[in-house]
């Protein structure tokens, strides 16, 4: 018992320690800034001029030829199957700002929203985090507060960038949501800042800018939910992008460590669980990414231990899992608009900790369609999905779905 403990704790005292040293750093750096004299000609800024906000929506119809009404993905999207109809996916408002030189803020709502298949459209913070600079090219920082957890390059890619409609689930299902509330060191060069920056505004399908190397803590219980132990997640990422000739090149890697624990309102009456209901969850995945400029690539696979439901004996145990996915897309301009044809494939084998009894999953699934960008606030998205999906539960056994289906979804920014 000891020796585990140590062997637990070791990760987190590492990181602790560094935060430590960094944030020495920073209100070192900052009592030197304040020394220096200010150019008081300089006209200050209204709060309104430093504040900016977007939107967007999605507007989704998951049933056009449809031929098995029982296929699902809960954490795909919920109007998939039957009762399904016209859903919002999304509809998010984002409020953000660079302060003053060192602080920059980032809130983000979202009123679509559904805790259920049964329960649509409740608002819900997604993202609220402050960025500290530690110098004065913040190319150190620090995030506080809920944001996404850097582990792996389409969980942090904005659903208003990606191209398949929704995230694969085998390096999603590390991250439900892709948030937790934490502290985050972040840094990246001012160049590959820049480039981060310039991979969004262009259309390149980037991730944004989640640093080329951070580290963190987090509580490891996903969105907007209490942590249910005494046990911080941490997690270690490292990427960085590169010109090839024209094209721009981004292979990444990263792991987390922590333990995760079953709510009550996660189990069926009848399973069988562990006594503290707490699971080791611990993942490595690797990254490949080639920015479409006009062929894109990107290949993720991730490997690991999490709470499994084992249907053989109506438990809910400790197993590895598996499993990534790899797509293909071409960018062609028309004129004033853009058409991004695309094609991925993914498996995974493994549980989710975030559903009913750490629902077990083996999942083979084609996705073909293309992206229509008529401007830069309209765009039209068409996914033909093939898809052979086993998912069980306590309630659930022996349910294997197989079907085809055609999405689609109408997306409008400002």
């Amino acid at each position: 018992m000891k020796s585990n403990f140590r062997i637990d704790w070791l990760p987190l005292r590492m990181w602790i320690s560094l935060y430590f040293i960094l944030m020495v750093s920073m209100v070192t750096n900052l009592a030197a800034s304040n020394l220096t004299v200010s150019d008081s000609t300089a006209p200050e800024k209204k709060w309104y001029e430093l504040i900016h906000l977007r939107s967007y929506s999605q507007l989704r119809y998951n049933r056009l030829l449809e031929t098995n009404p029982k296929l699902k993905c809960e954490q795909c999207d919920k109007s998939w199957g039957e009762n399904g109809s016209f859903f919002f996916r999304r509809i998010r408002m984002i409020f953000s700002g660079q302060i003053s030189q060192r602080l920059y803020f980032y809130l983000q709502y979202d009123f679509a929203s559904s805790p259920s298949s049964t329960v649509w459209h409740y608002g819900q913070v997604r993202d609220a985090y402050f960025d500290i600079g530690l110098d004065s090219k913040n190319e150190f920082r620090i995030r506080a507060g809920q944001s996404k957890v850097p582990f792996g390059f389409e969980n942090l890619q904005s659903s208003q960038n990606r191209l398949p409609l929704d995230r694969a689930d085998a390096l999603n299902s590390a991250m439900p949501n892709e948030r937790d509330l934490g502290l985050f060191f972040m840094w990246a060069p001012s160049k590959v800042r820049k480039l981060y920056s310039e991979l969004i505004k262009k259309g390149l399908k980037g991730s944004g800018d989640y640093g080329a190397f951070s580290i963190g803590l987090f509580n490891g219980q996903t969105t907007n939910k209490p942590d249910l132990n005494n046990n911080l997640y941490s997690f270690v990422r490292m990427t960085y992008p590169f010109f090839l000739g024209d094209q721009i090149i981004e292979p990444g890697v990263q792991f987390y460590t922590g333990k995760y624990t079953l709510a009550a309102d996660q189990l069926s009456i009848g399973v069988k669980v562990k006594s503290d209901k707490t699971y080791k969850d611990q993942r490595t995945a690797g990254t490949i990414v080639v920015y479409p400029k006009p062929l894109g690539i990107m290949a993720e696979y991730n490997v690991g231990t999490g709470p499994q439901f084992n249907p053989g004996q109506d438990s809910i145990v400790q197993n590895k899992l598996k499993g990534g996915y790899a797509q293909l897309s071409y960018m062609i301009h028309l004129k004033k608009m853009n058409l991004i044809p695309f094609v991925r494939y993914q498996v995974y084998q493994g549980g989710k900790k975030q559903e009913l009894d750490a629902r077990s999953y083996d999942i083979k699934e084609l996705e073909l369609g293309f992206e229509w960008q008529l401007n830069k606030n309209i765009e039209l998205v068409s996914q033909y999905t093939i898809s052979n999906r086993r998912f069980e539960d306590y309630k659930l056994q022996d349910n294997l779905q197989k079907g085809n289906l055609v999405r689609l979804q109408l997306q409008v920014s400002f």
